[in-house]
């Protein structure tokens, strides 16, 4: 039979079983963020609770791990990508974007994962590190990680952590403006939902670049859709059969672009001859072709990368907006109408 020993908080636990800062959080009533500082001997915990959680481990027979405990960006950590709720994965940007990190993390010797997402929006379970993407409002993911002190890297945008991002807000301002060098007018913004931050950037690019040109900013021309080629088809073919006249396509992702090309190509028109057609990203394999701006996938996750290292040692905080540019191929034209 299996050998057992009864912890003197009253808990029957196998003997094989290492107790956790979960353990401890448990017994003594608090946060396992709250127990990482005690076991750090870090500032921000009220001596009663400090003397609540010493106390529970020593009653349970926690030994800190000090490897742990000293845990630096070495061979030893593991990395985690966490995708925030509603954001698509079986897409062929989330597929390059993981490729690139996983080829970084395993250069420096770092073991990495893909968290998925719980129902509460929160990673399942957590890593030595993490990256998080596809911030939106209110993420409930920042303050946890935070919490729980957990080192991490947004790809994204907030205040008072670590992150990394495109320019995206310039990159919908660039397609646009392009667009209207091109003597357009009638230009629909076609994007994903509004409270995500990447598609709330670069349709405050589009909106700028409008209101530097005098246009009228018309809510019908601004579609919402998946950020997939089925969700910019869909959404164009619609625009088109309702008799809606626009002259341009910014899409705010190259697979959105292919999507509404197809759709324009399917009733009837041509691509740039009737309606130019831009994407975002430079997505390799899909923006072939397409005039679109580009991104430099590789850098941004070298970067992140960087800026978790950074996370590991407590060096300061700091951001970095990585700049984006505009590459003229044959989906735009200027406009004939």
């Amino acid at each position: 039979m299996e050998e057992l020993k009864r912890g003197g908080m009253g808990k029957l636990m196998n003997s094989e079983h290492k107790v956790t800062l979960e353990d401890v959080a448990r017994a003594s009533g608090v946060s396992t963020g709250t127990v990482s500082r005690v076991v750090n001997g870090r500032a921000g915990v009220h001596d009663t609770t400090r003397v609540k959680v010493l106390n529970a481990m020593r009653e349970l027979g926690y030994l800190a791990d000090i490897a742990a405990r000293e845990l630096s960006f070495g061979k030893n950590a593991t990395i985690g990508l966490n995708v925030g709720m509603g954001s698509p994965r079986l897409i062929p940007f989330f597929l390059l974007l993981l490729e690139y990190l996983n080829a970084e993390i395993q250069e420096g010797g770092q073991r990495f994962m893909e968290v998925p997402s719980g129902r509460n929006g929160l990673p399942e379970w957590t890593t030595d590190g993490m990256i998080i993407l596809g911030a939106h409002d209110d993420d409930p993911r920042i303050p946890f990680l935070i919490e729980e002190d957990i080192p991490f890297v947004l790809l994204g945008r907030a205040e008072g952590v670590r992150w990394v991002m495109p320019d995206d807000y310039d990159g919908g301002l660039q397609a646009t403006r392009h667009l209207i060098r091109l003597g357009h007018r009638e230009i629909l913004h076609l994007s994903g939902i509004m409270n995500n931050q990447t598609y709330h950037d670069r349709y405050n690019g589009y909106v700028t670049a409008l209101e530097e040109a005098g246009i009228p900013l018309r809510r019908e021309y601004v579609l919402d859709g998946e950020f997939t080629s089925l969700g910019g088809y869909r959404a164009v073919r619609k625009a088109i059969e309702s008799g809606m006249k626009f002259t341009a396509v910014a899409a705010m992702s190259d697979e959105m672009a292919v999507g509404a090309i197809a759709a324009i190509q399917d009733m009837g028109l041509q691509v740039p001859t009737d309606i130019s057609v831009i994407g975002f990203d430079d997505m390799p394999g899909i923006g072939e072709g397409l005039t679109t701006i580009h991104q430099d996938f590789e850098k941004l996750c070298k970067v992140a990368v960087e800026l978790l290292r950074e996370a590991f040692a407590k060096e300061p905080i700091r951001h970095d907006v990585l700049p984006i540019y505009l590459i003229t191929r044959r989906t735009t034209a200027r406009c004939r109408s």
